[in-house]
Formats: C-alpha cells, sequence, structure tokens
C-alpha cells in the first residue's frame, strides 16, 4: 500500500468537494462573470433574463456535459489499465476513441450533421459500436490482453487512416477546417440537446465498467487464477469492451477527440489508494469530472482572441503531469 494511501471514503469526499468546487466555478466564471447572488437568482428562476440565459443555456449543459465526459474517461482509463494490466491503456488503445472521431468526421464530411444535430453524436457513437465489432473479429475468442492490444492498435490506426483520408479529399478548406475544429475537441456552444444525447451512453457505459471491479482485482493475479476464483473472462471482457464503446462513444460524441485524461487520472489517483483495481475505477470517474471540468474552465477565462480547443488544453496539461509522475515512479527524483 501506498504511504499516500487514504481511506477510500475519505479520498471519494475529497474529490467529490474538488468535483463540486470545479462545478461551481464553471457556472460563475467565464466571459462574463456571474456574482453567487445573480447565480442564485437565475437557478431559483428569478434573476435577470441575461444571467438566466447564461446560465441556462450556455454554462449549465456546458459544466454538466464537461463532468459527464471527464468522468467516463477517467473510469475507461482505469478500468482498462486494470483489465490490460498496462500502465498505458486508455480508451484510444482499443481503438474506440479515434473510431468514435471517425463516424463524427464522417458526418461532417458528407453533410449528414447538416441535417439534424443529433446526427453528429449519432454516426460518432455508431463509429465505436462499429470499432467494438471488428475488435471481436479481430481477437477472436483469445483471452490475452496482448491480443486485444494489437487488435486495438489495429482497429485504432484504421480510423485514423480513415480520418486523414477524409482531411486529404475534404472538397474545400472551410470543410477541412470544421473536421479539424471538431477534432480538436471542445464543449463550446452546447446544449442541453447534446446532454440527452450523451448522459444515457455515458451512464450505461459507466454502470458496465463499474461492475467489472472485482474482476479486475482477480485477474491482478493472472488469467488462469481468476479462473479459478469464478470471474468468467468472456463476460468481463464483453462488459468492459461493450461498455468502453458505449461510454467513449456518446462521450467522444459531444465532445469531439479529447486526449490524456483517461491516461493521466488513474495515475494520479493510484498512489491515493492501495492500488487494486477496483478502489480506482469510481475516484478515477470524479477525478475525471474535475479535471475536465478545471480544464473547460481554463479555457474560457484565458484571455485569447479565439477560445483554445478543450483537447489541446488536456494534451499541455497531461504531458507534463504525467512525466513528472513517471519520474517519481521510476524514483529519478
Amino acid at each position: 500500500m501506498s504511504r499516500l494511501a487514504l481511506p477510500r471514503w475519505s479520498l471519494i469526499a475529497a474529490l467529490s468537494l474538488l468535483t463540486l468546487a470545479a462545478a461551481v466555478g464553471s457556472l460563475l466564471f467565464g466571459a462574463v462573470d456571474l456574482s453567487v447572488a445573480r447565480l442564485f437568482g437565475a437557478a431559483i428562476g428569478e434573476g435577470d433574463r441575461v444571467a438566466s440565459i447564461i446560465l441556462l443555456d450556455l454554462r449549465l449543459p456546458r459544466t454538466l456535459l464537461a463532468l459527464a465526459v471527464g468522468a467516463m474517461l477517467g473510469l475507461a482509463g482505469a478500468a482498462l489499465q486494470g483489465y490490460l494490466r498496462n500502465p498505458l491503456a486508455e480508451p484510444s488503445v482499443l481503438g474506440t476513441s479515434n473510431a468514435a472521431a471517425l463516424g463524427g468526421v464522417a458526418a461532417l464530411y458528407f453533410g449528414i450533421a447538416e441535417l439534424h444535430p443529433v446526427m453528429l453524436p449519432l454516426l460518432a457513437t455508431g463509429g465505436a459500436l462499429l470499432s467494438l465489432a471488428l475488435l471481436f473479429i479481430l481477437s477472436g475468442k483469445a483471452e490475452s490482453p496482448l491480443t486485444l492490444i494489437l487488435a486495438g492498435i489495429a482497429v485504432g490506426t484504421l480510423a485514423v487512416a480513415g480520418t486523414s483520408l477524409a482531411l486529404n479529399l475534404s472538397p474545400n478548406p472551410f470543410a477541412a477546417m470544421e473536421i479539424m475544429t471538431w477534432l480538436l475537441g471542445s464543449l463550446e456552444n452546447r446544449s442541453f440537446d447534446h446532454v440527452w444525447i450523451a448522459l444515457p451512453c455515458i451512464a450505461a457505459g459507466a454502470m458496465m465498467l463499474l461492475w467489472n471491479g472485482r474482476a479486475l482485482d482477480a485477474l491482478t493475479l493472472g488469467e488462469d487464477a481468476a479462473q479459478a476464483l469464478g470471474t468468467d473472462l468472456r463476460r468481463t471482457r464483453l462488459r468492459l469492451l461493450v461498455g468502453t464503446a458505449i461510454g467513449v462513444g456518446g462521450a467522444v460524441a459531444v465532445s469531439g477527440a479529447i486526449g490524456f485524461v483517461g491516461l493521466i487520472v488513474p495515475h494520479l489517483i493510484r498512489p491515493l489508494t492501495d492500488r487494486s483495481p477496483s478502489a480506482i475505477l469510481l475516484p478515477s470517474a470524479i477525478g475525471g469530472a474535475a479535471l475536465l471540468t478545471l480544464a473547460d474552465l481554463g479555457v474560457r477565462i484565458v484571455p485569447t482572441t479565439t477560445e483554445l480547443k478543450l483537447g489541446v488544453v488536456t494534451a499541455f496539461l497531461g504531458v507534463p503531469v504525467f512525466l513528472l509522475h513517471l519520474m517519481r515512479e521510476r524514483r529519478l527524483w
């Protein structure tokens, strides 16, 4: 057990308070700051019209999506690292994020996204589910994590190639710019329509991943030992893959491609627990929600002529944090 380990519920309570503070900050601050009094008045329907529009039409759906998407990415990263016993695992390892991004790109490239706002999220989620089917075809009945990783790399590479092809063949610079903007990831101009699209997928995916806690603990002893303890490896893999595809597909569908959250959050959480996979799942979900909400708040309050994209911020945030943590783990400091 790590010297920094905290009691499970103390850790969850601390992360929940951090997430709550991030959510309140996300509602209060932005291009136009709201006082607590104006925020409260708008929330109960007695505030001025401007404050009500800012809160209910702009900031509240954006904050809810930041919390949900961050939680899903953090949880998926923790579950995949536990299942694959690979500290570098995240949703992109299985090709899920890349395939969901390709589905969104296809909606933009062929103009399907202009038919109805739901079409882009629908195709992005469909891309994630299609990647799941390809993953099962390529990995077959093999239960080895290495086989699954190799199959995921193949699926992810194919999705990236498809995205690159769409950019290469884009009919005009404006279409290419629209695709690139979506790929950079953002929660700007999101509404409650996007919330209702993403939440069912994220909730279903999260429940399937949280269900695997005991199985992931058993797998730390190896496949043979896990089976001897009564773990059904095929059902565990099915729940994990379907949960990741549905949850991450729904998240990417409304936010675009956002990397590093699923990679660094479990690494930040792990030293604060007993390092068992089941102990990391829920804290990683809460930590992911806090991290992405704070990152989204950052892109709004940093003074720039053009709002920074969320995927860019998480990449700049994630790389140094991850490298610092890696060096500490290797006792280079």
